[in-house]
């Protein structure tokens, strides 16, 4: 079993920002629905603080209040790009010092919460009749999302 104390303050830091970087990141691929899709985000952590002991490297990431930098990530030009290199480095450190158990836990609730942002409102429609449950935009950031998450 992995747990915090088997990473550096810099390295838990970059895993804790992860799944709140992949929900921001589909949060930002379409316009609209900020408020929802950010309660929806916090619904997964809410979830996941409830089922304690299932896994003891989440329990202790869901515990540690998620934060991002946002203005070092608008600095960078292109958030998009920035948020999936923040992502991959915190996949590159779950699968170097993460127990394979571990492993794919963080990777499901990385995917969870970005799924979460991604559903939390109908795209399109009037007045929430017709649209579809997810964006174009936000299915190609849950794509890339995932392209990341399996390599």
């Amino acid at each position: 079993m992995t747990s915090k104390a088997d990473f550096n303050a810099e390295e838990w830091s970059t895993l804790a920002e992860g799944p709140l970087l992949a929900g921001v990141r589909v949060v930002k691929s379409d316009r609209g629905g900020t408020i929802r899709e950010s309660f929806a985000m916090s619904k997964v952590y809410a979830a996941a603080r409830q089922s304690q002991g299932e896994n003891a490297l989440l329990d202790e990431l869901v515990a540690t209040p998620p934060a991002v930098d946002t203005q070092k990530l608008q600095a960078s030009g292109d958030p998009a790009a920035a948020v999936g290199e923040r992502l991959r480095a915190a996949v590159g450190i779950i699968g170097e010092k993460g127990a394979p158990e571990d492993v794919d836990a963080y990777k499901r609730f990385v995917l969870a919460v970005a799924q979460a942002a991604a559903e939390a409102h109908k795209e399109g429609g009037f007045v929430g009749i017709g649209g579809k449950p997810i964006s174009e935009q936000e299915q190609a950031a849950l794509d890339e999302i995932r392209t990341i998450l399996e390599t």
